[in-house]
């Protein structure tokens, strides 16, 4: 080549090169001008990813996408990889006649075809970030040395953008591993293992969300409010072969209805007073994920039928639009109503219903899984004292009975903001009965009004207070009665007035 044609050569890589931001596409510019004026059958950059210790194809000339996959070398192994762990170039006059020579890409195997390749390493200093090589028909007059000069310079020329695209895909890789990292933070958060509840009611739930996750089944989760709904939602989806992508959540209860369906279907701009962009709805965000409906029986009659469109076709528009937009979504809906009577009344439609209604999951309020409260309040206790920084071990026995005793209307909710409220309060290591919030404590509320007279009732709390002191003194009188503040005399009067002996808690 002349020099003149190596000074314009070089000139429109130095062009090609600043003409865009697009690192890759700059690139294969480069390989289609290197293949213009050398006539290169075949041209690749390659580049190291030290993390991994391996050498990939990145952009190639003559070579298919499918065949650049296969273009994976380890450091060392190969020509490429040995230019790029000594730094030094290499060229093979005929590449037949190179044991090295590995032909990862199976590009090079017509009989006829002899073919010379040059690859040279490209450096920043003396950090090798890759290679750069090119096929050549094999000619005896070819001069070799000067195509290996012309590399070098251009490899040099490519360092900057090699190694900012390097730094790219390493940034990517990192994202992509962080990802999956928490995606799977994620599941083990929303595992049913960590549903608590141990009751025979519960047990039941446990196995019907094992059957049901693996499935594309659509889901109905029936309970009353406060009873954990969402958190058997999560456990299905972070279960299910979906987990890897969106899980959507839409409470229908806050929407308006004039808004429900552009939030589902979303909306083309001018659809509507307001609707200055296009914009997407749940089930294009869900798109191979979970749609999880809460409240589903709050919407209304317009919006059900388009809902039953979705369901049975798997295809929806936006408001205003005309284009048919297909969608892979799994439905999980819950609801507290009576969907049968509302089906009878008209204001749920029944196809609808019966399509929702494929795998139904009752969810039992706390009041009928009384052995579970215990194992949720001690949940409840050790994850606020450890929010609010309190050392508070446990709930003394007239708390313990008043929260059994309670009926529990806002369910597992209503327990959580209780525990949350008495853990605040608290100043000691015991969460005591006059912790708890006023409702629990009052007749009116739970629906147990004190039958009690006023000496019946303080006989009763010195009875409990005594039996409590009697446990953590493990029967030990004198200790018992330090605990309470009073006189072995005075705690022994009381103990055999109210009946209880020490001797059982002895051991």
């Amino acid at each position: 080549m002349k020099p003149i044609e190596q000074v314009t050569q070089l000139y429109e890589i130095a062009m090609a090169l600043n003409a865009t931001i697009d690192l890759r596409s700059s690139l294969y510019s480069v390989l289609d001008i290197l293949s213009a004026y050398v006539g290169s059958l075949r041209g690749a950059i390659t580049i190291l990813n030290p993390l991994r210790d391996e050498i990939r194809i990145e952009v190639a000339h003559g070579i298919s996408r499918k065949a650049m996959e296969r273009g994976k070398y380890k450091l060392g192994e190969g020509i490429t990889g040995r230019v790029i762990q000594e730094g030094k170039a290499i060229v093979v006059p005929k590449i037949s006649e190179e044991p090295l020579f590995l032909d990862r890409t199976a590009t090079r195997r017509k009989p006829t075809e002899e073919i010379s390749f040059v690859c040279v390493p490209i450096k920043k200093g003396q950090q090798v970030v890759g290679a750069l090589s090119v096929d050549l028909p094999y000619d005896v007059d070819s001069d070799l040395k000067a195509a290996k000069n012309l590399l070098t310079v251009v490899a040099t020329m490519l360092a900057e953008r090699v190694i900012h695209l390097e730094n790219l895909q390493r940034e990517k890789e990192a994202l992509r591993e962080e990802n999956l990292r928490l995606q799977q933070q994620l599941a083990d958060k929303h595992s049913v293992e960590n549903i608590v509840g141990n009751s025979s009611r519960m047990r039941e739930v446990f196995q019907m969300i094992t059957q049901v996750c693996r499935s594309n089944a659509t889901v109905l989760i029936r309970g009353e409010s406060g009873t954990g709904k969402e958190l058997i939602a999560n456990a299905i989806h972070y279960g299910s072969t979906r987990a890897q992508h969106p899980f959507v959540k839409v409470n229908c209860a806050a929407l308006p209805s004039t808004l429900i369906e552009s939030e589902l279907f979303g909306h083309e701009k001018g659809a509507f007073t307001g609707a200055i962009r296009q914009k997407q709805g749940k089930f294009e965000m869900a798109h191979r994920g979970t749609l999880f409906l809460d409240e589903i029986g709050s919407i209304g009659l317009d919006a059900q039928a388009n809902l039953l469109r979705v369901l049975q076709e798997k295809e929806f528009e936006r408001v205003g639009g005309t284009r048919t937009i297909k969608t892979d979504v799994r439905i999980l809906a819950a609801t507290n109503k009576d969907l049968e009577q509302a089906v009878e009344d008209g204001t749920f439609r029944g196809d609808l219903y019966y399509r929702l209604n494929v795998f139904p999951i009752y969810l039992p309020p706390l009041r009928e899984r009384k052995t579970d409260l215990l194992l949720l309040a001690d949940h409840f206790l050790e994850k606020y004292a450890k929010e609010h920084h309190k050392d508070i071990r446990r709930f003394s026995t007239p708390a313990i009975d008043t929260l059994m005793q309670y009926h529990w209307p806002g369910n597992v909710r209503e327990l959580e903001n209780c525990i949350e409220r008495a853990v605040l309060l608290c100043e000691g290591g015991v969460i005591h009965s006059y912790h708890l919030p006023p409702t629990l404590q009052t007749g009116v509320e739970s629906d147990t009004l004190p039958t009690l007279s006023l000496e019946e009732a303080v006989a009763n709390l010195e009875r409990d207070m005594i039996i409590d002191a009697l446990k953590n003194s493990r029967g030990n009188m004198a200790n018992a009665a330090q605990m309470l503040k009073t006189t072995i005399r005075k705690f022994s009067y009381k103990a055999k007035k109210y009946t209880v002996d020490y001797r059982p808690f002895r051991g």
